[in-house]
């Protein structure tokens, strides 16, 4: 079994915590692991093969990273120049995956569920193996706990020695219709997870989306490697269809079958979901960080940066972060999508990117900012280095608080220690490296009319940005 583990979600309902560029797939929010990382170590028990990641190509070095802090072994991170949502993302897999003739069976995941009972998770998985060695293709249907409007349903048919036939595919229900759902038995909420061979997958794809798998072949015949990455043309992938893997091929197919699981599922889809799945205190409420409640019950409080305090309050979620702070309804927190698309609208850096924002070399916190200044704390890792860039509009100042710079501007090199700056002209090429063995530190203090981030021309870049 071969896992293919979809990491290219953007969980716009857990705003301010996802975000476009750092989404939840790569937050901690269960466990001290990201949901990525818990979702491939809960594979370890299924003796499968090295997981093939499929992500966006702007998390790449994310996904690279954290697979590399678990030492996690992987067969590619295969990476979409576009969105086209799932249905093209793993055909690009199943593709990949058969290019030296081999034919194995996919375990399709998202990188962002919770799943609490790993041996119940296990026989679900051996039950669908059983049946995908028969040439279906099986999704998993979650043993509802209650009417969630959330999620899609399916419904069972036939009994099968594994699972069940499906009878068909429901659509996010009204809760008056998910309550019917639930009363009337056989009903199943999607999770999105499937399993089938690589080759069936691809066979029924070009019996119902024949257009989609032709782009997908032509797109794979240019994959190429790129450090950790696979990467396949741009334009042609672009031409793609966009569609679903259930629209494309699992409400058309006469192959579908479900296997029931019934192992403390979540998607972790929105805040609500977390509360419904974290353990609380006596007054119902779930409490992260610094946080001080008076006549305060079944609210969900994670604070970030600073202290926070609710009196009064009752259904509530309150999300505290560097930049921003988030309070909702516990009942309306899929409304959270709404504002993020407003703040797409608006051009709001608050809607891709976090105060801290991290990239292939480290990271870098935006600590103060005015009309004509920029105070930032960068945080460079052990052997990595920025590019060798120049800026139009501004000046930088470097201090360096902890560990060794190796700082190379207009050709001249030299090494700063710890209290010891260097001023950076406007117009002048420089560079900045960490040669040392713990992270460096600096503080960057920039000064100029402009002060965006897209003020950068590279010379030459290790990571090909």
């Amino acid at each position: 079994m071969k896992p293919v583990v979809l990491a290219g979600g953007t969980g716009s309902r857990l705003w301010p915590k996802s975000r476009a560029a750092y989404p939840k797939q790569f937050l901690s929010l269960t466990s001290d692991s990201s949901l990525l990382q818990d979702t491939i170590a809960r594979l370890s028990n299924s003796n499968s093969q090295a997981p093939i990641v499929v992500c966006n190509d702007a998390h790449r070095f994310i996904v690279a990273e954290q697979l590399r802090q678990k030492h996690i072994e992987h067969d590619g991170i295969l990476l979409e120049p576009v969105g086209r949502n799932t249905a093209p993302a793993i055909a690009l897999a199943a593709l990949h995956a058969t290019k030296e003739g081999d034919d194995p069976i996919l375990f399709v995941l998202p990188a962002d569920h919770v799943i609490e009972d790993e041996e119940l998770f296990q026989q679900a998985i051996e039950n669908a193996q059983a049946l995908a060695k028969q040439d279906l293709l099986v999704t998993f249907g979650v043993v509802p706990q209650h009417p969630h409007t959330g999620y899609g349903y399916i419904k069972a048919g036939d009994k099968l020695d594994n699972g069940f036939n499906v009878a068909s595919f429901i659509e996010k229900p009204t809760l008056e219709t998910a309550q019917q759902l639930i009363e009337s038995g056989g009903y199943f909420w999607n999770s999105g997870m499937f399993m089938f061979r690589a080759s069936r997958y691809l066979e029924e794809l070009g019996k119902h989306a024949p257009a989609m798998l032709a782009v997908c072949q032509r797109a794979i015949e240019t994959e190429k490697p790129d450090l950790d990455f696979i990467r396949v043309d741009k334009d042609i992938f672009a031409s793609c269809p966009s569609d679903s893997i259930d629209y494309a091929v699992m409400e058309k197919t006469d192959c579908a079958v479900m296997v029931p699981l019934n192992a403390k599922w979540s998607d972790v889809g929105s805040w609500t979901s977390l509360w419904e799945n974290a353990d609380k205190d006596n007054d119902g409420n779930v409490r992260i960080g610094d946080t001080l409640l008076e006549n305060t019950s079944n609210c969900y409080i994670n604070a970030e940066q600073r202290l926070v305090t609710a009196v009064g309050l009752h259904d509530v979620i309150i999300v505290e972060t560097k930049d921003a702070v988030l309070v909702a309804h516990k009942d309306d927190t899929q409304s959270i999508r709404r504002v993020v698309d407003k703040l797409e609208r608006d051009k709001r850096p608050e809607f891709e990117f976090h105060r801290e924002v991290y990239r292939p070399w480290g990271s870098y916190d935006s600590i103060d900012k005015g009309a004509r200044f920029q105070v930032k704390r960068l945080t460079v890792k052990p052997g990595e280095m920025l590019s060798v860039q120049m800026h139009h509009h501004r000046a930088e100042h470097w201090v360096v608080v902890s560990g060794c710079a190796k700082v190379t501007i207009n050709n001249e090199t030299r090494l700063l220690t710890e209290n010891e700056s260097v001023y950076i002209p406007i117009g002048t090429i420089h560079s900045l490296e960490n040669p040392g063995k713990i992270p460096l530190e600096i503080i960057e203090i920039q000064s100029g009319g402009y002060l965006s981030e897209d003020d950068i021309v590279r010379f030459t870049d290790r990571y090909g940005r």
